[in-house]
């Protein structure tokens, strides 16, 4: 079985850094990728994993953040049958401080329906979409990590070439590590290096 190595990888010219598979591939390498966002993609199972920063939404509360960001996504991608599976309460991220505040975080997890780019519907592909949301509210910031796994790949997809049609191969048969883990170790792993990003004096 193939190792999936792990590599801290640079993002946002190194302001801040993330942990995961070197197996996820940066996209800003092969397209234009928005400068509020780093994009990492493993074209051989078509799974993603995108580091956003977003303006702090005030008028969203810590708890359930997350979920309502997942929400927003499938608004936003014309998704169909999106449920909630599951999502945590409210954890501070001893490790993430500015001026020795720290950040907040909430996850959720669900499943939704979703085509790739300007496919029509009857491409959809059933994909499980992790979201963790860190609020680093100090610097008037949402952090926002999205993982994308496919579980079911339809035969009308572009990625159906690729991936291949029908249930996706569980990681962990591929020698890969899930996707559920990958994007742990994301959200753990994850540390700002140098807060001027944001505007910050520290």
């Amino acid at each position: 079985m193939p190792e999936d190595r792990n590599g801290e990888r640079p993002l946002f010219g190194g302001a801040i850094a993330s942990t995961f598979p070197l197996r996820f591939q940066d996209v800003s390498n092969i397209r234009q990728v928005p400068d509020h966002q780093e994009v990492f993609v493993d074209p051989a199972r078509d799974e993603s994993l995108i580091f956003e920063l977003l303006d702090l939404k005030h008028d969203v509360t810590d708890n359930g953040s997350a979920a309502w960001f997942l929400q927003d996504l499938s608004t936003e991608q014309d998704a169909e049958g999106a449920m909630l599976i599951e999502q945590s309460g409210v954890l501070e991220a001893g490790g993430l401080r500015f001026r020795n505040f720290p950040a907040v975080v909430t996850t959720a997890v669900g499943q939704m329906a979703i085509s790739k780019g300007r496919q029509g519907r009857e491409a959809q592909n059933i994909v499980r979409v992790y979201v963790a949301n860190l609020r680093l509210k100090e610097v008037g910031t949402d952090v926002l990590i999205t993982a994308y796994e496919p579980i079911v790949i339809s035969p009308l997809s572009e990625s159906a070439s690729t991936v291949g049609a029908g249930l996706v191969v569980p990681a962990a048969q591929s020698g890969c590590m899930p996707m559920d883990e990958v994007f742990k170790f994301a959200v753990s792993s994850f540390k700002v290096n140098d807060w001027s990003l944001f505007g910050a004096a520290a």
